[in-house]
């Protein structure tokens, strides 16, 4: 990989996805700056929560009527750098009638700032150029932290100049003397009774070519994903997408929960893809069955290897049968071709159980965790496994 164990140049990755620098865009004065970066965190941190508008007054009332459930709604970073305090300062002196004032004043000042920014619009809505910082950051954050952990020891599809091994054949002139296959060789000659390999002896190992993958990262956006389980999923997305574009394979995505809200076809688009996955915000249940019927349409007609990866933290939600309508739908893809895996985040027991049946029907692999700081490792080990 480009990014295997070696220092990146962040400022030569950070492009604005469409060839062009962050520079010659104007998106961005510079990558290493600052301010962006804390701005980059604050859009990611409100796509994440699921906060698509600040309007000040309204921000103002959740944080001093109940200061506990603005915790829980915005999150300490949105917190922090919309009021400009920490939360222990704000929690100790939201009480005080001064402070409410100055407070006030503070959020609605930060709030129009970004808005002279470019990143809310009139209504304190978040702007195009909001999400294109967002992806900017997340980007750079799963870059630096692929670049520190270092991604050798997955080895890539194709191996060796002209693929791998494959059946034994008839040794022509032209094919390679280190593709020879010495011991059925010699096993010919002796079978013969030829004292020396002739010619007529010799056999050679056919070189097998890997195909195109195609790969649909599904992306469960319900609202128990809300908040760090769907920041950490995003960059094993953006992981994935740098991976298989590196390999020149495609990638395609699916973003559901009560609804598929989210398609795109598997394609090499690096910037469609980072801006899709960083926009993504939670909402309501959980519909495995939309996501994989959704997917498996996606898929080109060609002979590409297709294989859907899922990515969710709870059991199937919808629908009258939904576990039974889930596992039906994986063996329709598995018809088509399509295999699947799955990366189940703090599954019960219930739910680890359906996962274990959906991979066997899918022929693919099961990948459970406690905890969100391994998922890019784990997606990125499923597909250089294909």
């Amino acid at each position: 990989m480009a990014f295997d164990n070696q220092q990146l140049n962040v400022e030569e990755e950070l492009v604005d996805f469409q060839g062009k620098s962050s520079r010659e865009s104007g998106m961005l004065t510079s990558a290493q700056d600052g301010d962006v970066e804390e701005q980059g965190k604050l859009m990611n941190a409100a796509l994440n929560m699921s906060v698509g508008s600040f309007i000040p007054d309204l921000f103002f009332e959740k944080v001093v009527n109940n200061f506990k459930l603005a915790q829980q709604l915005y999150g300490e970073t949105i917190l922090r750098q919309v009021t400009g305090y920490n939360i222990s300062f704000l929690e100790k002196n939201i009480r005080i009638p001064e402070f409410k004032k100055m407070l006030k004043e503070k959020i609605k000042e930060n709030l129009e700032k970004l808005k002279e920014q470019e990143l809310l619009d009139e209504d304190f809505g978040l702007t195009k150029k909001a999400v294109d910082v967002a992806a900017m950051t997340l980007y750079k954050e799963e870059l630096d932290r692929l670049a520190a952990v270092g991604i050798g020891n997955y080895q890539k599809r194709k191996i060796g100049h002209y693929g791998e091994r494959d059946e034994e054949k008839i040794f022509r002139k032209g094919d390679r003397y280190k593709d020879i296959a010495l011991k059925r060789s010699v096993h010919i000659a002796v079978k013969r009774g030829h004292e020396r390999l002739a010619t007529d002896d010799l056999r050679s190992f056919s070189r097998r070519e890997h195909g195109k993958i195609e790969i649909i990262y599904a992306l469960d956006a319900s609202g128990s994903m809300k908040g760090e389980k769907l920041a950490t999923c995003k960059k094993a997305g953006i992981a994935l997408a740098y991976a298989a574009l590196d390999n020149k394979d495609s990638v395609g995505l699916v973003v559901f929960g009560k609804i598929v809200d989210v398609k795109v076809h598997p394609t090499d688009d690096f910037g469609l893809l980072i801006r899709k996955i960083t926009a993504i915000m939670a909402k309501r249940e959980t519909n495995l069955v939309g996501a994989i019927e959704e997917a498996a349409e996606l898929f080109s007609r060609g002979n590409a290897t297709k294989h859907l990866v899922l990515i969710t933290d709870a059991l199937p939600t919808t629908g009258k049968d939904p576990e039974n309508e889930t596992k039906e739908a994986v063996s329709r893809a598995a018809e088509a071709g399509i295999t699947l895996s799955l990366v189940g985040i703090k599954l019960n027991e219930k739910g680890e159980a359906l996962a274990k049946q959906l991979i066997e029907i899918g022929s693919g692999r099961l990948y459970v965790t406690k905890d969100l700081e391994h998922i890019d490792m784990m997606v990125l080990e499923d597909y250089f496994s294909l």
